[in-house]
């Protein structure tokens, strides 16, 4: 049974097509990233996945429930939460968790227990009895997501839920979701930051207009999509005799500084590379620095959506 399964899934308002008949398969206890830029469906999809809203077309099962006939039953199975910020002005960090615990109807002895965890876990506890409007922006958004394990879940959907966090408390919450999804919760993610999914998620699927472009492991992303190859070389001379020695070969970008750096971009980059070798050494130019970098999940990001964009216009 698949943990989220959509198919032809659309959403229509007026004459915008928020939504466009996107298939999503998403096994149990798996990290699933979905990326896409502002405005590209990410939250339009997320309240439908949440039953929120209620697509124009299309099925949706959530965890082998008819999301779209039984949407109560798929609600008390999930969390949620979105990018808007949530919480309660007057409460303190403390009443907040116990109450939201209440709320899901965990009992008073079970509520308090899993509250002090959850603070200690978040580095939540010496603000226990902070009010929430005292707190920062990344402070806030920390109760937002540990209040949501005070309740037991099968599936976690998290809209951006690293927004206003320092790096460390973004890597710990990271190393926190994985040790969840290792246990068998699984996560719905969306972010901006790629190296947030690259890190946590298992799979991934970009959107763009509503429409999904690709779906696969990032490994496989970055082997199937990765086509653009970076090779920087440093030089001993200037930047007017590398630039000669290398004019006319295609990719290459010749930048001044201490010695010339020649940036390779090229899916070939054996190729160029061999050229760019012979031209230094035929002109007396010695090579005193060598690196490469391989695709990350951002290029792979950039790449799809600046092809789907040519071939829209194309």
């Amino acid at each position: 049974m698949k943990c989220i399964s959509a198919a032809a899934l659309s959403k229509e308002y007026g004459d915008t097509r928020a939504v466009d008949r996107i298939d999503l398969n998403v096994e149990p206890g798996q990290s699933f990233g979905f990326l896409g830029a502002n405005g590209a469906g990410k939250s339009t999809t997320i309240k439908m996945l949440t039953t929120l809203i209620r697509p124009t077309s299309g099925s949706l099962n959530i965890l082998g429930v008819d999301a779209l006939r039984d949407p109560l039953r798929v609600r008390r199975r999930i969390g949620v939460v979105l990018q808007q910020p949530s919480y309660e002005p007057t409460l303190s960090v403390e009443r907040s968790m116990t109450k939201y615990g209440m709320m899901w109807g965990v009992p008073g002895s079970e509520s308090r227990s899993r509250a002090e965890r959850l603070m200690r876990d978040f580095g939540l506890a010496d603000l226990r009895r902070k009010r929430n409007e005292d707190l920062s922006i990344g402070q806030r958004r920390r109760v937002q997501v540990a209040r949501e394990f005070m309740h037991d879940m099968d599936l976690l959907f998290l809209d951006e839920p690293t927004v206003g966090l320092d790096p460390a408390a973004r890597r710990e919450l990271l190393d926190y979701l994985k040790e969840k999804a290792t246990s068998g919760l699984t996560i719905f993610y969306t972010t901006h930051i790629l190296s947030e999914a690259d890190y946590l998620c298992d799979n991934i699927a970009i959107i763009q207009k509503g429409r999904i472009l690709a779906s696969d492991t990032p490994a496989a992303l970055k082997k199937r999509l990765g086509r653009q190859k970076t090779i920087t070389l440093r030089t001993n001379a200037d930047d007017h005799a590398v630039s000669a020695a290398l004019a006319g070969i295609p990719d290459c970008v010749v930048q001044t500084g201490m010695g010339a750096s020649v940036t390779i971009e090229t899916a070939k980059p054996e190729h160029i590379l061999m050229e760019v070798l012979g031209r230094l050494r035929k002109n007396g130019i010695k090579m005193r620095e060598i690196s490469a970098e391989a695709a990350t999940l951002e290029d792979i990001f950039l790449e799809t959506i600046r092809d789907a964009s040519g071939s829209e216009t194309g």
